[in-house]
């Protein structure tokens, strides 16, 4: 068979005037557009478990949000995404199905709604992937075989059931971390990227409410080898010497004697890195120290709220952000130290918080010199708890309306200010974080700090 894997990249907003301000402010969409550019590691992933004998080929949805002509070619093709860009995803897989393509659809959306996703998908993936692919791809196979052969009453004569067909991986062995192949980077051959992702562990132990990752890593949180993260890089600069690597990780180095082992194998590789991981990593100054030398450019830090009060409760184990919430200063002034740049990042219209957080968010910002600064409206995603909540509490907006769930629209009503208090905030909050100036003085307090 033909098998295709289009990925469905970009970073999805609908409020005119934040959309408007991201055309000014290169700072806004600096981060959107590195994440934008990377390549689909789930669907690299899913390609190396690919049984033999097919012709694999990686696409990307074009920026109009249409679909290459090249994928009608294909036999199956495999669709990820997530529901800010579901929609989108279902018109492709629609548009493909009517031209006779089968199509799989896999990602946190549909693995929330199955059901939804099996109107527009011959086969829905729920959970992690790498287990069930190869069985969807077998099935695929006899049913391309016997359509080819114009045989009648195909799924009686093959034996199998009808499609659509939604499969789950809690009917499949668990995935091994430990035990997963190389990422098939080399279908990205002759594609202009110079980021790539590689994943050195699954999941996170916090548990946020409104974290939408944990939906599929139902599994407790998992490191992979350490020579497997290796193998996984040098199989990208074997391509581009010159990559840059993201690990695609929730929570990198909540094991820090893990992530000594981690670094001081990936030092001799001479590469630069960014990851994600929580303050405490700050707690051991040797990781810091071993990080710097192994690459580590940009750490990402879920700060949530400048403010103690409001992380109370977002976490479903232990308010652990709450709790040491005293040291954020500290912790930033440690790592950027190094010369390790922290991307700190904010939620905002969390329950405790009025419209005094967009004041708070720049003022700590400032004083902190936090060289990169994220901030998104608290986004309430299908199979949280926190959807569960807010559907429950009748504060969803509108509570399908999955074109809203970009975590910079406001779809819920917030508890501390109005909807259009939130959303004029943001906006403000947009336009003082990223101005020139604002982000000159937080370059210039980082380089004072780093030595």
């Amino acid at each position: 068979m033909r098998i295709g894997f289009l990925a469905m990249s970009g970073i999805r907003a609908h409020d005119p005037e934040l959309l408007r301000l991201g055309l000014t402010l290169p700072g806004f969409v600096h981060r959107s557009k590195q994440i934008a550019s990377l390549p689909s590691l789930g669907l690299l992933n899913l390609a190396a478990v690919t049984p033999a004998g097919h012709e694999l080929r990686y696409f990307e949805a074009e920026s109009d949000r249409s679909e290459p002509a090249d994928v009608y070619d294909c036999d199956l093709v495999a669709i990820s995404t997530f529901t800010a860009q579901v929609l989108e995803a279902y018109h492709i897989a629609d548009r493909l199905r009517e031209q006779g393509v089968l199509v799989a659809m896999g990602g946190l959306h549909v693995s929330v709604l199955p059901e939804e996703a099996a109107q527009h998908a011959d086969y829905v993936i729920v959970g992690e992937g790498e287990h069930t692919w190869p069985h969807v791809v077998q099935h695929a196979e006899k049913l391309v075989q016997n359509r080819k052969a114009n045989y009648s009453n195909v799924l009686e004569n093959i034996g199998i059931e009808s499609i659509p067909c939604i499969v789950r991986s809690a009917d499949f062995p668990a995935v091994d971390a430990g035990a997963l192949p190389a990422p098939r980077y080399d279908l990205l051959d002759g594609r202009t990227y110079n980021r790539f992702t590689v994943q050195t562990t699954r999941g996170c132990p916090w548990r946020c409410d409104f974290c939408a990752s944990t939906i599929m890593l139902q599994r407790p949180y998992r490191k992979r080898p350490v020579g497997d993260v290796v193998r996984d890089i040098r199989a990208i600069l074997d391509r581009r010497p010159d990559a840059f690597i993201e690990f695609a990780d929730d929570n990198t180095f909540v094991d820090k004697k893990w992530g000594r082992e981690l670094c001081e194998a990936l030092e001799p590789l001479n590469v630069k890195w960014f990851t994600e991981t929580d303050i405490s990593v700050a707690d051991d100054p040797g990781l810091l120290d071993a990080m710097r030398r192994a690459g580590c450019r940009q750490v990402l830090i879920g700060l949530e709220s400048p403010t103690e009060t409001a992380l109370g409760g977002i976490e479903l184990h232990g308010d652990f952000k709450r709790r040491r919430f005293d040291r954020y200063r500290d912790a930033i002034r440690a790592i950027q130290s190094r010369r390790i740049t922290v991307n700190g990042c904010f939620v905002l219209g969390l329950d405790g918080h009025t419209t005094r957080v967009f004041d708070d968010v720049y003022r700590f910002a400032m004083e902190t010199g936090l060289y990169d600064v994220q901030i998104t409206v608290m986004t309430a995603f299908p199979g949280t708890p926190l959807y569960d909540r807010l559907l429950k509490e009748g504060r969803l907006i509108e509570p399908t309306n999955w074109k809203l769930c970009t975590l910079f629209d406001v779809n819920y009503r917030p508890i501390g200010m109005t909807i259009e208090e939130l959303r004029a905030g943001m906006r403000r909050l947009t336009t003082m974080l990223y101005s020139e100036d604002a982000t000159k003085a937080r370059r210039r307090e980082f380089f004072s700090q780093a030595s």
